[in-house]
């Protein structure tokens, strides 16, 4: 499958891996594994989201990636989220609340990290 990153987020939960992946595995049931603490969903004509949980000096760092999987008009998917302007800044908005939902489900604190790309 031919994937295209257009955005990424990531978070950082005060936890180990293990309870950190179990917890997200636990909130998105609907999603299928891909890799080791790897968990994708894909919808539409052009949308893969993956969830990565990996090791971080504070815990874990959860990362969001959204690709464009189109297989027909992958030109199209960029030129469409640029018309929707804050593509990247609502990928990031919905991202926060799901990870301060892990946090809270295990008792740690959660930070966003890094910048959205």
């Amino acid at each position: 499958m031919r994937k295209t990153l257009l955005v990424e987020v990531e978070g950082v939960v005060a936890a180990p891996v293990e309870r950190v992946w179990r917890a997200l595995r636990a909130a998105r049931p609907e999603h299928v594994m891909t890799a080791e603490h790897t968990v994708a969903y894909q919808g539409g004509w052009w949308y893969r989201g993956e969830w990565s949980v990996e090791p971080d000096p504070e815990g874990a760092r959860v990362v969001h990636r959204v690709y464009n999987v189109a297989q027909r008009l992958r030109w199209g998917v960029p030129v469409a989220n640029r018309l929707f302007i804050g593509f990247a800044a609502r990928t990031r908005e919905s991202f926060a609340p799901a990870l301060a939902r892990i946090g809270a489900e295990l008792g740690v604190p959660t930070r966003l990290a890094g910048r959205t790309r």
